[in-house]
């Protein structure tokens, strides 16, 4: 897969087949969108090609929002190679690129700089200064400057429409059943193992202590049902988020718990999958007590495992 920054007019790409967007978490939504690009591409024996930004629009549009975001760079880029992207291009989000009119990005941007044939887009996108431009409005130009427009209707869940925003309210909220049915997998984060205070060993539970990453979505500090990926093997575990208030609140960490085997991580890079909420972070009266309760956690832990195994997602729905 080829990645390139910037506009590049003086290259002739066979038949660029393209859609926009910045495909955080690279969704169901998006995963539709992608299909009908490669698909189309592949048809036409064209290019395949996603148009994103960097940095992310509202880094520059509105500063003061926190936005967290569920996928890395490197994660994004891989996932759009799994789904048979021939090219992204990366265009640098300013102030000035935010300016330009609709007429302007579709004729500057769709037509010169990439060659756009036909591009797929969901039919709620707004594109040109102050998000003037809508869909009628993509369909008319393309239609000037030579670009077939295929609006696409959202992917819908359960009567809601499958969204990163929805899917990061879902994981800031706990809910991480319903965010693996709207991402169609496990949402995960990935670190290096570090040492820790060794707590865990003392009350009979090991840990594998990831820093969290910055940047990125957090559920609540809590325990989690999850899977553990490494060195290609998928272990049973349970999860920890928190400050560790029992012992006197630290450093917020993610400590993993790894079923039924003892393994030394550290300095590994692992991918912690978190499969479902199995209760709050609490201050206990003693070491004793956590103990305790850590074994309630396991078992119900595992009870939810042994779902995730055998449940299936429901079928995918087209807004109509």
């Amino acid at each position: 897969m080829k990645i390139s920054r910037g506009l590049t007019p003086s290259i002739t790409r066979p038949y660029s087949v393209v859609t926009i967007g910045n495909f955080d978490g690279h969704h169901h939504g998006h995963r539709a969108l992608l299909d009908r690009v490669v698909s189309t591409a592949r048809r036409e024996a064209g290019t395949a090609l996603v148009l994103t930004f960097d940095p992310h629009p509202v880094k520059i549009l509105a500063p003061q929002v926190n936005l967290m975001f569920l996928t890395t760079p490197e994660e994004k880029l891989a996932r759009f190679e799994a789904a048979g992207i021939d090219e992204v291009v990366y265009l640098e989000f300013t102030l000035a690129f935010a300016g330009l009119s609709p007429a302007q990005f579709a004729k500057q941007v769709l037509c010169d700089g990439i060659g756009t044939r036909e591009l797929f887009i969901g039919e709620h996108f707004a594109f040109g200064k102050g998000r003037a431009g809508r869909i009628a409005d993509l369909i008319s130009l393309g239609g000037q400057l030579g670009f077939h427009v295929h609006p696409m209707s959202p992917v819908v869940i359960d009567g809601e429409v499958v969204s990163s925003t929805r899917i990061r309210q879902m994981i800031q909220a706990g809910d991480l059943h319903k965010a693996v049915r709207f991402l169609g997998r496990p949402y995960g984060i990935e670190g290096t193992v570090i040492p820790g205070a060794q707590r865990g060993t003392e009350l009979g539970w090991p840990t594998a202590n990831l820093r969290l990453p910055e940047g990125r979505v957090i559920p609540p500090d809590g325990v989690y049902a999850a899977k553990v990926r490494w060195n290609r093997r998928s272990l049973d575990s349970v999860v920890y988020i928190g400050t560790r208030p029992t012992f006197g609140a630290g450093e917020r960490l993610l400590e993993v718990s790894i079923l039924d085997e003892r393994l030394e991580l550290y300095g590994e890079t692992i991918r912690v999958d978190l499969l479902g909420f199995v209760r709050e972070d609490r201050l206990f009266a003693s070491a004793e007590a956590l103990t305790k309760q850590i074994e309630l956690d396991v078992r119900a832990a595992r009870a939810q495992l042994r779902e995730a195994a055998v449940e299936t997602v429901s079928p995918l729905q087209s807004q109509s």
